[in-house]
């Protein structure tokens, strides 16, 4: 059995406590847990409730500033699109930066816990629906960067592997890419998590085991610090993506 697979086997999800949009299951770990997302501030439900939000949200803004250049994909009419991933533990709060950067570049952000359920309306959260998950939420993504659309990934990209499939995808198709790192302090999440209505401490507990499992991140990316207020945080992403 592997360090994820021994972790999942403890998870709190096994009896039944609630722990967030991409709970933990018998044989394998979870890719999200949104429901400990991100600072209190943050607006609108969690993507855990029954009708969700939808696979792609809106933004407008402008170009980030750490580019690489790329041609336009063969047959492709349109100048490639941006891309911009956005990762980090549960909790950090990954989708108030990943909202915020869609603003900036006039992207559409597309999550693999809104993926997932439409995937698999009873998931398991075994390993092969994970890279289910993460195939389809890169394939999508490059469909939109070849149209020349701006694209936000919201994910956990706990595992190399999949930020390594994302960084060759935009290689390939997307005119510019960014990978920011969402961290935030320890006591800051477990607060958060513990100020939020109705949420048990198995949520940060999930927190606390991903941060085993989360391989490093040796590659080029930008780190947006959350243990602040909102404005703080949006302040880091202004002074990347403006």
């Amino acid at each position: 059995m592997s360090n994820r697979d021994a972790a999942d086997a403890a998870s709190p999800e096994a009896s039944g406590q609630p722990t967030g949009e991409d709970p933990p299951a018998s044989g394998s770990v979870p890719d999200e847990a949104p429901t400990t997302e991100g600072p209190i501030t943050t607006d609108g439900p969690p993507a855990t409730e029954p009708d969700g939000p939808p696979a792609t949200e809106p933004g407008d803004g402008s170009k980030p500033d750490d580019t690489h250049g790329s041609s336009t994909p063969s047959g492709s009419e349109a100048d490639p699109g941006k891309l911009v991933v956005v990762c980090g533990l549960p909790g950090v709060g990954k989708t108030t930066v990943a909202k915020r950067i869609a603003d900036h570049v006039d992207g559409e952000i597309l999550r693999t816990d809104v993926i997932r359920k439409e995937l698999f309306p009873d998931p398991t959260y075994a390993d092969e629906e994970t890279e289910a998950v993460y195939d389809t939420l890169i394939q999508r993504a490059r469909e939109r960067v070849v149209d020349g659309d701006a694209v936000v990934l919201d994910a956990t990209f706990a595992d190399e592997r999949f930020r390594r499939d994302v960084r060759g995808m935009a290689r390939d198709a997307a005119d510019t890419f960014d990978l920011v790192k969402v961290e935030c302090d320890e006591t800051v999440v477990k607060r958060r998590i513990e100020q939020r209505d109705g949420i048990s401490d198995a949520d940060f507990d999930i927190h606390l085991r991903f941060k085993k499992l989360f391989d490093g991140i040796d590659s080029d990316h930008r780190v947006v610090d959350n243990s602040g207020g909102e404005a703080a945080t949006f302040d880091q992403v202004d002074d990347v993506f403006d």
